[in-house]
């Protein structure tokens, strides 16, 4: 499977791929240590994942991070350092996944597009736990 990192300054900032390329099994794209927690299942028919439940216990997160699943249609992906500093961009195509780990990020929707998000939790709302800021365009 192809995974393609966004890195600056030594600093991971996201991961994209296409999900239709998983490895057979179970792949994690994402690092024990991560906010946000991605994997991939890829299994025949009949595989049955033993029941199980998590424990629950405190976690320390001290940013949101989020992922994107392109349902359908094609959204491009501009990645900034904090300060609005351009480092990249790539456009996500049908059956692509994005993980934003640090840094900003801004989405410019292509084509008509169904994307799912999720975030690490929990969410404490739009003021408390998001900061807009002008970006230099590239």
């Amino acid at each position: 499977m192809n995974i393609n990192k966004i890195m600056h300054r030594g600093k991971l900032y996201a991961v994209y791929f296409n999900v239709l390329e998983a490895n057979e099994g179970l792949s994690f794209i994402s690092e024990d240590e991560d906010f946000i927690q991605v994997g991939i299942w890829n299994y025949q028919p009949k595989k049955v994942l033993p029941a199980h439940y998590h424990n629950e216990y405190v976690r320390e997160a001290t940013r949101t991070c989020e992922s994107i699943f392109v349902v359908e249609g094609k959204v491009k992906c501009n990645i900034y350092t904090k300060s609005g500093k351009f480092i990249d961009t790539f456009v996500l195509n049908k059956n692509e996944m994005a993980m934003q780990l640090y840094g900003v990020h801004e989405y410019e929707i292509l084509n008509k597009s169904i994307v799912v998000e999720t975030k690490n939790g929990p969410y404490f709302g739009p003021e408390i736990d998001r900061k807009r800021i002008n970006v230099k365009k590239n």
